[in-house]
């Protein structure tokens, strides 16, 4: 681990012309290091360098650009030990959960790295004497603006279809988890990734983001974070007429039936609401349980609590902390208002009462039974390890319950019957649905959010050609 991390422009380390800051520990407040902060100029800087690089690198041949992402794939397996360990400490991850990132990561440069000569045009029939095709052309200099939650694995979502596709980038990650973006552009580097092709400006929103996101040679945006924060992003796409693609908030339904299988619906549900201390947009924090079932599910979830580990991430607990002061702050507020709505608490509660962990950002899993989906706190993105329990009756009402949100990024279907599994999916308004394993999927599966949970998708081969601008070209090749 490095004492101070620079900006990433051209190729080297910057200094920046802004006062460096400290990133923090979450799991003791104790400092971790110092961090180049980008002001305008180097936001600037880093900006007109990628636009430098931009023609050479779009005219790679695809199958070359491949063939270096493949590389950066096999460099960051082999660094994966040192990027997660950086990982957990800069935002609290659990190692284990750090280590799934690291090679999530990686496999999105090999998947991508795979892909980038299979983005093919078409051929459009116009009739005899014309030629009509189309072809996918890069946009140019991409923004990305990352969130704190998963580092790593969101900047190698995005950077990997973009480069792929013959595009260049500006990278601003959140400024409480720079690390690993910093050491993902030298490893791409490393790799064969030209100079100026990926940068990373390190700062805070309201000086390197904005003026990122502001910059007039930046022709897409591509952000993932709150919903308040991309309508402001969104304002500024809209007043420069360029595209965004935004991954924003979710309070994602996990319905199980009574012909579920309970065993496999615990173990699965505890970790939908759970996993990065319950930082995940697509986290399901609204269980939605049958009736019949719901006490036994809810008493199942509550001993499973009980029995969890709190730690420091680098220990590799059950639960490590939430990776800010301010989102502790926030999720202790909910948990308050939780029960001022007249939830019942079967489940945590609360921070810890263990002396040694009282220093980091910790909180208990926690259980609210007996939720009203109408309760904020079953309506608002906490984004923590809190998980709220609504009854329904019949399939007709675990559909309205689960669409009644803003929100729509996922959802989970726990049922045996087959028919049933495919008619919720179809009713759901969700970006993806997950039946008999919250999750489910992978690198090659398309995300993306219905409604307040944004639009435009990443993963997957969708994410080549959200990448990508399309061009028709018609020739008229017969005689006149």
């Amino acid at each position: 681990m490095r004492n101070h991390y620079d900006l990433f422009i051209n190729g080297e380390s910057v200094r920046g012309h802004g006062q460096a800051f400290t990133t923090y520990d979450p799991s003791t407040g104790e400092p971790l290091a110092t961090v180049a902060r980008a002001t305008a100029a180097d936001v600037d800087a880093a900006v007109r360098a990628a636009d430098r690089a931009r023609t050479a690198w779009a005219s790679v041949k695809a199958s070359d650009r491949g063939r270096i992402l493949l590389r950066l794939a096999d460099l960051v397996r082999q660094n994966a030990d040192e990027l997660a360990r950086l990982e957990t400490l800069d935002n609290g991850q659990a190692l284990g959960q750090a280590r799934g990132d690291v090679e999530t990561a990686a496999r999105y440069f090999e998947f991508y790295g795979g892909g980038a000569d299979k983005l093919m045009g078409e051929t459009i029939p116009l009739g005899p004497g014309y030629l009509s095709y189309t072809s996918h052309e890069p946009y140019g200099v991409i923004a990305f603006v990352l969130p704190w939650n998963a580092p790593l694995q969101q900047a190698s979502r995005g950077l990997a279809p973009a480069l792929a596709t013959g595009n260049v980038a500006v990278v601003k990650p959140a400024e409480d988890t720079p690390m690993t973006t910093v050491e993902l552009a030298r490893l791409a580097l490393e790799a064969g990734v030209p100079a100026g092709v990926l940068n990373v400006v390190t700062g805070f929103g309201d000086e390197a983001g904005a003026a990122l996101v502001e910059h007039p040679l930046v022709r897409k945006i591509a952000f993932t974070g709150s919903v308040d924060t991309g309508s402001l992003i969104m304002r500024t796409a809209s007043e420069r007429v360029i595209p965004l693609t935004l991954e924003l908030g979710g309070k994602s339904a996990n319905i199980i039936f009574e012909d579920a299988d309970i065993d496999a619906a615990v173990r699965s549900s505890w970790t939908a609401f759970t996993i990065k201390s319950g930082q995940v947009c697509s986290a399901g924090t609204r269980l939605l349980v049958q009736d019949s079932v719901y006490d036994a599910v809810v008493e199942r979830l509550a001993q499973r609590a009980a029995s969890a580990t709190l730690g420091a991430g680098i220990d590799d607990p059950d639960i490590g902390p939430l990776a800010t002061t301010a989102q502790f702050d926030k999720v202790s507020d909910y948990l308050k208002l939780g029960v001022t709505e007249g939830a019942r608490v079967v489940a945590g509660g609360g921070a810890p009462s263990d002396p040694s962990l009282q220093r980091g950002n910790f909180v208990e899993p926690t259980i609210f039974a007996d939720v009203d989906n109408s309760m904020r706190i079953a309506q608002e993105e906490i984004f923590g390890p809190v998980l709220c329990a609504i009854r329904f009756d019949d399939e007709a009402e675990a559909v309205a319950l689960a669409n009644d949100t803003q929100y729509g990024l996922a959802a989970g279907v726990w049922t045996n019957d087959l028919s049933r599994a495919h008619r919720v999916a179809a009713q759901l308004d969700s970006g993806q649905v997950f039946v008999n394993e919250y999750f489910a999927g992978g690198v090659e599966t398309p995300f993306g959010g219905f409604k307040s949970s944004g639009f435009g998708r990443e993963k997957g081969f969708e994410a080549l050609r959200y990448y990508t601008q399309l061009k028709t070209v018609t020739v008229k090749v017969g005689p006149s």
